[in-house]
């Protein structure tokens, strides 16, 4: 009997103390505040919106070649990204639906201030 709770006390301080550690929000915010144009949202448009939104490429479509025009325009390409391919204003057109993560990192960028670098 005495083994049954000891056991279960040790069991209720590990959910216990698995609850109560800091790493996880310090973290978070770490993510929040590091997120930049430069090293995680320019990859992300270059790799996607090139060559139709890139003049430079041959591109004819709204120009995001810049953080000053990628900025101006985040609200939007939040809202296209997150639609369903078959929705009308997907994008990017004709191709797969951007990765759960590349999204998340565009919200971050925008969530924390839209830093360039």
């Amino acid at each position: 009997m005495k083994k049954l709770y000891v056991s279960a006390l040790i069991v209720t301080m590990a959910v216990f103390f698995s609850y109560c550690h800091s790493a996880k929000k310090a973290s978070a915010a770490t993510a929040k505040t590091s997120v930049t144009y430069e090293v995680n949202v320019q990859p992300i448009i270059v790799g996607n919106c090139a060559p139709c939104h890139f003049p430079s490429k041959g591109g004819n479509k709204e120009a995001l070649e810049s953080y000053a025009s990628v900025s101006k325009e985040v609200d939007g390409i939040l809202r296209r990204i997150q639609l369903n391919p078959d929705e009308k204003g997907f994008m990017p057109m004709r191709h797969p639906k951007l990765s759960d993560a590349d999204i998340a990192v565009i919200k971050a960028w925008k969530d924390g201030g839209l830093t360039e670098k």
